[in-house]
């Protein structure tokens, strides 16, 4: 799967999010270092939702056609 996210420069080095998934956020000291930050708390995340939703009944959909800038 591929997550598009967000690098932002910062006085401690660079903060990273994930626009698809609220609250999913990082830092690294450097861009390399929160790239790699961001896929551990995005593999985390990813985690968590499929817990919390195992007893719950859920449906998949298929999205065609988005266009992203």
């Amino acid at each position: 799967m591929k997550y598009r996210v967000k690098l932002e420069k910062t006085d401690e080095g660079y903060a990273v999010w994930c626009p698809g998934l609220p609250g999913c956020w990082s830092q690294g000291k450097t861009e390399e270092e929160a790239l790699v930050s961001i896929k551990d708390a995005i593999e985390v995340y990813l985690v968590t939702v499929e817990e919390l939703a195992k007893d719950k009944v859920t449906r998949l959909v298929e999205v065609s056609g988005l266009a992203y800038a």
